[in-house]
C-alpha cells in the first residue's frame, strides 16, 4: 500500500500499445494504492478515471458507468495516488497554445519539478472540453493504435466538471504518457472522456502536488512476456 502522494502504477503504456489488454489487476487493488488517477479496462474499452476513491468507466457510446464491484473488474494498465495537493490556486486557461499554457502554470507552482511527476486536478466549469473514447479491441493483441483509431470524439460546451491526471517527464518514455495527461467528467457524471483540449470558463481551482516516490507492478502473466515492448514514443504521443 502506497503512502500519500505516492505514484503507483500497473503495467506500462508499451505493454498497452503492444495489445496486452486481456488480464490485469483488480480495482480494489488499484483503489489500495490511491483515490486519484487514470487508466483503462480489459481489453482497452473505454477510458478510466478514478476520483475521490470513486472509479468510473467512460465509454465509446457516450455513456459513464460506476465501478460498484471493483473486486471483479479489472484494468490491464492504470496509475494512482494517494491525493493530497501541496499547491492551490485559481487559474485560467484558454490560450491558443494550451500545452505551454498548463505546462507554464505547473512550472510556476513546481518550479523545479521538471523531472518529478505531478499530480493535477481541476474542478469548475469549462467553456469547452474535446474528449474521446476507445472502444476497445476487436481481436485479442490489437494495438493501441488500432484502437485509437476507431475512437469516438466529444466536445463538451460550457459544463461544470473535473479534470485530473499527471504531469510526466521525459525519463518515463516507454513507461507512461510523456506530458501532461488528463481525463475529465462531469459533475452530473453523465459525459466525460481522455482530453484532447479545453478552455476553461473564466477560472477554475487548480489543485497540484510533487510526487517525489514511484511504485511500479509489472504483469505475470504470458501475454506480457510474448509482447516485444519496443518503445515507440511517436506512436505513444500519437495515441495521446
Amino acid at each position: 500500500m502506497t503512502t500519500k502522494n505516492e505514484f503507483y502504477q500497473y503495467s506500462i503504456i508499451t505493454a498497452l500499445m503492444d495489445g496486452v489488454a486481456s488480464n490485469g489487476i483488480p480495482i480494489s487493488t488499484l483503489l489500495e494504492n490511491g483515490d486519484h488517477g487514470l487508466g483503462t479496462f480489459i481489453d482497452m474499452f473505454g477510458e478510466m478515471i478514478v476520483l475521490d476513491g470513486q472509479v468510473y468507466q467512460m465509454k465509446s457510446d457516450g455513456s459513464i458507468a460506476h465501478i460498484s464491484s471493483p473486486s471483479t473488474t479489472l484494468t490491464p494498465f492504470a496509475c494512482v495516488t494517494r491525493f493530497e495537493p501541496t499547491s492551490v490556486s485559481r487559474a485560467s486557461l484558454k490560450g491558443a497554445d494550451l500545452k505551454q499554457e498548463v505546462n507554464q502554470l505547473l512550472d510556476s507552482h513546481f518550479p523545479t519539478g521538471r523531472n518529478h511527476i505531478l499530480a493535477i486536478r481541476m474542478d469548475g466549469t469549462f467553456a469547452r472540453v474535446r474528449a474521446r473514447t476507445a472502444g476497445g479491441q476487436c481481436k485479442p493483441r490489437e494495438s493501441m493504435m488500432a484502437v485509437a483509431e476507431r475512437q469516438s470524439e466529444y466536445t463538451f460546451q460550457n459544463i461544470k466538471g473535473t479534470m485530473i491526471g499527471f504531469r510526466c517527464p521525459e525519463w518515463v518514455t516507454g513507461l507512461n504518457v510523456v506530458g501532461h495527461h488528463l481525463h475529465f467528467i462531469s459533475d452530473d457524471r453523465q459525459q466525460g472522456g481522455h482530453v484532447l483540449g479545453f478552455q476553461t470558463d473564466g477560472e477554475v481551482e487548480v489543485q497540484l502536488s510533487l510526487l517525489p516516490k514511484f511504485q511500479m507492478e509489472l504483469p505475470t502473466e504470458g501475454e506480457f512476456n510474448e509482447a516485444g515492448l519496443v518503445v515507440d514514443a511517436e506512436g505513444i504521443a500519437a495515441c495521446e
